[in-house]
């Protein structure tokens, strides 16, 4: 089974702010795909069948900081590779809207993803990170957990459907093939393979 992580924050209140972009990705891809989603450990997780492929997706439900925990349950429980795993989260680091992949390395300061690596010893994790930008002013905390502004949400809304993209081409392809696609095509269509 390949493995597709989300991370956010649960909670009404941590919907649509900027920390919970994984989450609202991983809603997006079980829509595209038709996986229910139900409880499963410290997360919510549903499994289905992508073009020939085992799939699960997984939003841990333990706040982002412990987002580890989830990831580690389901990796153990089904036995997931760190090859087959993906995971989507924000990134204060890029730009707004703009979508990144890699194949591995650090957390780059990122919490939720720093417990995964730390939990599963390893560091060489797939990802998919979605630029929040970094506040103008005050403090992180606050910023990453405020919702985007008008002018902000159709960038938000292009790079949402960019990273399922992205997660559905790394899945089908492997990640080298969405690295190319999707990092060097930002806001154009990649040719369709």
């Amino acid at each position: 089974m390949k493995l597709i992580v989300g991370l956010g924050n649960p909670g009404r209140q941590y919907e649509r702010t900027r920390h919970n972009l994984g989450f609202m990705v991983a809603d997006r891809l079980a829509a595209r795909w038709s996986i229910g989603l139900g409880t499963f450990g410290s997360g919510v997780f549903g499994k289905g069948n992508v073009s020939g492929q085992s799939v699960g997706l997984l939003k841990p439900m333990t706040f982002m900081n412990r987002s580890g925990q989830a990831v580690l349950e389901v990796v153990q429980f089904y036995k997931v590779p760190l090859s087959d795993l993906l995971v989507v989260y924000d990134e204060l680091d890029l730009p707004i809207g703009k979508v990144r992949m890699r194949a591995g390395g650090s957390a780059g300061g990122h919490k939720g993803m720093q417990d995964i690596i730390n939990r599963l010893g390893d560091d060489a994790i797939a990802r998919v990170r979605i630029g929040i930008d970094k506040p103008k002013h005050g403090d992180t905390v606050s910023y990453v957990l405020t919702g985007f502004t008008v002018d902000e949400q159709p960038l938000v809304e292009t790079a949402l459907d960019w990273a399922a993209d992205a997660a559905e081409c790394w899945l089908k392809e492997g990640p080298d093939a969405a690295m190319n696609r999707y990092n060097r095509n930002q806001g154009t269509q990649p040719e369709q393979t």
